[in-house]
Formats: structure tokens, C-alpha cells, sequence
């Protein structure tokens, strides 16, 4: 009798779908090994260096011989830090004793739905999104349900329909403003009325807030602006997007006291804790020198995306919005006549532009492209006549 080989895998595992701005990155790689030249638009990550006084501490951190275990929840320093710059930003008090370091702010994604979450339970959020957070809920055994962000809105989501699919299996809604892929941004209204529906049906919310400081014009609004939300809410963010620290891998939460252990225990178990190098090279992030460098990194980002913006527009078959924060745009290409995927890969292999279907955000991203304006003003101007000059083949 034939014996059927088991699967190596768990099931959990099943239509978990990775982060394709990695994927995509690997193959234009392999396209400029081969001599082709290819734009970046694809990879979400800031193209200017760390600054100086981080880099520096980080150095001179390493000499000192900060390279063993930190405590799991994080530095005291650092945690106390990020308390008192969100505190002071907010008009909020925040202990620092609810601050959790981690490697990275996808850890602190994975760290806080895991601790919370059970199989059964429903998760809201808005799509198109970040991958990470549909992957963290199906992983965790629960249901994503995905809300959709309206062009018409600026890409904002229609609150009655939010509250429309909440049932008695809701456990958190996930926001993200500045939002990736589309760059849109919550108002103070939006995140009221969230917590309005919060506090009425018991719910937790993640605020997903890595961009909270890359915004063109007034500052967003924060789920910390909410009035007597912070006993409910689950803030991630980070250093990577601000302070162009992506590889440094640090990012934290603010995590209520009734939830705190839990998550600091999956901490514990999953990556016990967060290079203690990194942390204290991170506490220059909030010194007037880093704030400059950031500010100036900002002022440039702007540039791009007006460039970037016009120069789309003036494509027949493209319409594109102008982002208030982040550093991506997301152009409708439904005028294209053709799906998301087959635009991505035809640009990269006829092109040389590396960018991502909207898919690659679930599917309401679909007749939509997400490129990152995180890339030289010269390049980006080379990627409009690059697109211009493909979409005349179609």
C-alpha cells in the first residue's frame, strides 16, 4: 500500500503570500546583473544615509562595548525617550514603562497580533495595505477583513461601512496613516469616530504610525490625539522610515498595561531582544542635528513627489493623486486597459522600471501601481519618460 507523503509545512502557513517589494527588488537585481538598467521604484526604504550624529553614536556605542543582551522590553533610556517625544508631540501622557522595543516595526506587528488575537476572532483594516498585517492575522489563525480605501476620499475609508462589518467576532481594527501603498492620511474626524466605534463595541485599535513624521503640510493626526483611547490602542512605529534606519532593524509599541506582559513575552520567545547598539544609537534620533537632517530629507521628498506627480498625469491613461504623507504614489492605471501585474512586469522587463501592482497590497489594490518616490530627483524624471514611452507600445 502506497503510503501519502505528509506535508512538510504547517497549514498555517497556506496562502501566507511574502512581501513582493522584496521579491521584486531580487529580480531587478538579477536584471542589473545581467547589464539591464533599472530604475528602483519598487523597495520602501529612504535612499538617504542614517544621520550623522546616529551613525556616530552607534560607532562609538559598538567601542564600548554595547553588543550583549539588552532587556527584553527594550533600553530604559530609549523606551523613556520615545515616551517623553510622544508625550510632548501628543499632549498625551505616556508611561514608558507601556514602551516595547523591537527589531523592527513588522516585529512589533507580529509581536502585538499574536499576544492578542485568537483563531475565530475577525480583524479589520484598511486596504489596500501593508502585507504584513494580513499575513500576521491569518497566521494567528484568525479572519482579515478588509475595508476599502476610496480614491474619491483621498483614500480614506467610508466609516458606516467600517462599522458595517463589525460583528461579535471583531477583535481590532488595524489603521495606518500615512498609509502605505497610497500615501493618503487619516483626518482627527476619521480617528474619532474610530474610537467612538472602538469604545462602543469593545474593540482594540493598531495604529500603524511608521510614517507619522514624513507628511507635506500640516502634521497628521495621531490615534494618540483621540481623547481616552490610549487604554485601547496599540501604537507601532519606528526609526526606519524617519531616520533612514532601515537596516538598523528598531522599531517599538505602545502597548497597554493589561496587554504588556503578553506581548513582551512573545518578544521574549521569538527574538529575546532588540541590539543594544541600535537602541542607544537611536536616543541622537531625537536630538536637534538628527531633526535637521530629517527635515531636510523631507523638504527633498516633496520635490520628488510634485515631479512625480505632474509628470504621471501628463500620461494618457494614468491619473494619480497627490500623496499628503509617506513616500509613495499610487496611480489609478485603469486606463491602461490592462491588469496591475501585467503593467509591473512588462515595466521592469521592457522598461527597466521596477515598481508594484497594486495587488501586491491585496485586492482592492488592483488597477493601481505603487512606485516609491524614494529615489534621485534625476531618476525619477528618467522613470516618467521611461513609462511615458511604454505606455505608447500598449
Amino acid at each position: 500500500m502506497k503510503i501519502e507523503a505528509k506535508s512538510r509545512t504547517a497549514r498555517r502557513m497556506q496562502g501566507i503570500a511574502g512581501e513582493a517589494a522584496f521579491q521584486m527588488l531580487s529580480r531587478a537585481n538579477e536584471l542589473e546583473r545581467q547589464g539591464r538598467s533599472i530604475i528602483h521604484l519598487e523597495i520602501g526604504e529612504p535612499d538617504f544615509d542614517t544621520p550623522e550624529p546616529v551613525v556616530s553614536a552607534g560607532i562609538e556605542w559598538l567601542k564600548k562595548g554595547a553588543t550583549h543582551y539588552a532587556a527584553v522590553a527594550g533600553v530604559p533610556e530609549l523606551r523613556q525617550a520615545v515616551a517623553r517625544h510622544l508625550s510632548q508631540q501628543h499632549s498625551v501622557s505616556i508611561d514608558w514603562k507601556n514602551v516595547l522595543v523591537t527589531p523592527g516595526a513588522k516585529m512589533m506587528i507580529f509581536a502585538i497580533i499574536h499576544s492578542i488575537v485568537d483563531p475565530g476572532d475577525e480583524v479589520i483594516f484598511a486596504a489596500p495595505a501593508y502585507p504584513a498585517y494580513e499575513a500576521a492575522i491569518r497566521m494567528a489563525g484568525a479572519t482579515p477583513v478588509p475595508i476599502k480605501l476610496e480614491e474619491s476620499k483621498q483614500f480614506r475609508f467610508s466609516l458606516d461601512e467600517l462599522a458595517r462589518n463589525i460583528t461579535a467576532h471583531t477583535k481590532m481594527i488595524i489603521v495606518n496613516s500615512p498609509q502605505n501603498p497610497t500615501g493618503g492620511v487619516l483626518e482627527l474626524e476619521d480617528l474619532q469616530r474610530l474610537g467612538d466605534l472602538a469604545r462602543k463595541h469593545d474593540l482594540l485599535v493598531l495604529s500603524d504610525e511608521i510614517y507619522s513624521e514624513i507628511s507635506y503640510g500640516e502634521r497628521p493626526a495621531s490615534m494618540l490625539d483621540v481623547p481616552k483611547i490610549v487604554d485601547r490602542l496599540l501604537l507601532v512605529n519606528g526609526f526606519s522610515k524617519t531616520f533612514a534606519m532601515t537596516g538598523w532593524r528598531l522599531g517599538y509599541g505602545i502597548v497597554p498595561s493589561d496587554t504588556f506582559p503578553a506581548t513582551e513575552l512573545f518578544v521574549n520567545n521569538s527574538v529575546s531582544s532588540t541590539a543594544t547598539f541600535t537602541q542607544r544609537a537611536a536616543l541622537e534620533a531625537f536630538t536637534p542635528d538628527t531633526g535637521k537632517a530629517v527635515n531636510d530629507m523631507i523638504r527633498e521628498f516633496q520635490k520628488r513627489r510634485d515631479v512625480f506627480v505632474d509628470g504621471l498625469n501628463s500620461i494618457p491613461g494614468i491619473r494619480c493623486l497627490k500623496p499628503s504623507g509617506a513616500f509613495y504614489l499610487f496611480p489609478n492605471i485603469t486606463g491602461l486597459g490592462k491588469r496591475s501585474e501585467v503593467i509591473a512586469e512588462r515595466l521592469l522587463n521592457e522598461a527597466g522600471v521596477a515598481a508594484l501592482p497594486g495587488t501586491a497590497f491585496g485586492r482592492y489594490g488592483e488597477g493601481y501601481m505603487r512606485f516609491s518616490f524614494a529615489n534621485s530627483l534625476e531618476n525619477i524624471e528618467s522613470a516618467i519618460e521611461r513609462i511615458r514611452n511604454f505606455v505608447t507600445t500598449l
